[in-house]
């Protein structure tokens, strides 16, 4: 609907050239948000990379860090089971049928 409502604004003008220009348009957004996703991703990805250096050198207690792994595996679980069950309960609620042939 907004690609509708640019092509309203640019075609005021009776000119050949004006219905060209929401494709250039177009075109560009793509170059635009990938251009910003890698920046974010770029910068994201710098400041992990960074904490994870100044965790390695800060030297953590291996227990400590054990048991945090530990819990944070359990509510993986926890979650991936909670779905799986919310999933297999609306199928089963909506009639569908997800049983291996």
């Amino acid at each position: 609907m907004t690609c509708h409502a640019a092509v309203v604004f640019f075609t005021v003008d009776n000119n050949n050239s004006s219905a060209e220009i929401p494709q250039k348009m177009i075109d560009w957004v793509a170059v635009v948000f990938i251009t910003f996703k890698v920046l974010v991703f770029g910068t994201c990805m710098f400041f992990a990379i960074k904490w994870h250096y100044d965790q390695g050198n800060k030297g953590t207690d291996r227990r400590a860090l054990l048991r945090t792994s530990g819990k944070v595996v359990a509510v993986f679980m926890l979650a991936l089971l909670a779905v799986l069950l919310f999933t297999f309960g609306l199928s089963r609620m909506l009639g569908m049928d997800l049983r291996l042939p």
